[in-house]
């Protein structure tokens, strides 16, 4: 296989639809979580109203409103002294964590960052969610596991520059 995609160990050598299957098993999930952290991030960047200390849909009012019922109030409280700060650190986090988990740049870096961002969510905004599964940013941390472990070993920046660094392009 040439790491970008190919579908093929070498010259002539044809790989079985059960192989390549499990080759690219965690694409679907990649593309999944990078398409929805990039919404995620334009979304809360393009809206004024999440970018505001105070008000119907703020940061700051979301914050204040999840600060008894999280994990680490002191999280939250940190949040609050710069809530327009931490909107857009959440928001940019968001926004390249995606664009590298969707080019493959950096990629078990950037979904570390998905992972702690998730984590971060659910031990502040979703906690309170009874049962637990009932919140959402849960599983997205589990989500980002299988590809802070793996990478994006194929049709990525990463595989690119492994190949050109090892003479193999």
């Amino acid at each position: 296989m040439n790491g970008y995609g190919g579908g093929s160990y070498g010259l002539g050598e044809h790989r079985t639809l059960r192989e390549q299957a499990g080759t690219y098993a965690l694409l679907p999930l990649r593309i999944f979580l990078g398409v929805t952290f990039v919404y995620a991030g334009l979304d809360k960047l393009t809206d004024s109203a999440f970018l505001s200390a105070t008000g119907t849909g703020s940061i700051g009012e979301m914050m204040r409103g999840v600060r008894d019922s999280s994990a680490i109030p002191a999280l939250v409280d940190l949040a609050l002294k710069s809530p327009e700060g931490f909107g857009y650190a959440i928001a940019t986090g968001e926004l390249l964590v995606g664009l590298g988990t969707l080019v493959g740049l950096w990629a078990r870096l950037a979904a570390l960052g998905g992972a702690l961002i998730s984590l971060s969510l659910w031990l502040t905004v979703s906690w309170q969610a009874t049962p637990y599964y009932y919140g959402n940013d849960l599983p997205y941390m589990f989500c980002w596991v299988p590809l802070v472990l793996a990478g994006a070993p194929y049709w990525s920046v990463d595989a690119l520059l492994r190949h050109r660094h090892h003479g193999s392009f």
